[in-house]
């Protein structure tokens, strides 16, 4: 028979430090999270007058607004633990009191990187010419991607950067540069950011970044007109 795996204890609880008042008088609120007599401390950057602190109940007992307003916030914190907790004994993963403190603060995810996503999507498209895309295409995304790492050697001068890195400005400096340092016209320099707007949706579909750095950034492709031979 095999061992049977051992039951881990798991408590949450909410207190505040009377001996560490804040400039505003209140006492900070805090969070601690206990695994088999392990502990981790979270503080919520919340406070709380400390006559307004109910121990036992691990609340405010105040009636105003903001008591009511930092119980809920309580009660939510508390559920997104649990629901941490729940979800790794579920995936069969090591429990420990920093393990989910650093899930909550969302440390144990693998950050992956622009460059590194560009080049999986390039290579998946690369196996789907002839099925999916045709070779011309494929050697478009090439292009954006070597425009792309170019514009990060140039303007941050790195090799890369996390895809929680990339925001609107970012966009908007790529778009700038391409149309200036690489004097793409208006609608070359928008099928690159198109591109580029394709690899961050896979990204945003896989959870790998949470904001949309296109979020509100509008581009206009200029018309042209085609000239007929007679």
């Amino acid at each position: 028979m095999g061992e049977e795996k051992r039951r881990t204890t798991f408590t949450v609880l909410f207190y505040i430090k009377k001996q560490k008042l804040l400039k505003n008088g209140e006492a900070p609120v805090c969070m601690r999270i206990t695994v088999n007599k392990q502990k981790a401390e979270i503080m919520i950057k919340r406070s709380i007058p400390a006559e307004l602190w109910n121990q036992a109940k691990e609340c405010s007992k105040g009636k105003d607004r903001a008591s009511a307003e930092l119980n809920y916030y309580i009660g939510t914190l508390r559920a997104r633990i649990l629901q941490i907790h729940r979800e790794l004994e579920t995936d069969g993963k090591e429990v420990s009191a920093a393990i989910v403190r650093d899930r909550f603060y969302g440390r144990d995810k693998v950050q992956r990187s622009l460059l590194e996503v560009y080049a999986e999507h390039n290579e998946k498209c690369r196996g789907l010419i002839g099925k999916e895309y045709s070779t011309a295409t494929v050697e478009k995304f090439e292009t954006s991607i070597r425009h792309l790492r170019l514009f990060l050697r140039s303007q941050y001068h790195r090799e890369d950067v996390f895809l929680n890195e990339v925001n609107g400005q970012f966009i908007r400096d790529f778009e700038y540069w391409l149309k200036t340092t690489m004097n793409c016209r208006n609608n070359s320099a928008l099928k690159h950011l198109k591109n580029l707007k394709k690899v961050i949706r896979i990204a945003l579909a896989n959870e790998w970044m949470t904001k949309d750095p296109f979020y509100g950034i509008h581009f206009k492709m200029d018309e042209v007109n085609m000239e007929f031979l007679t």
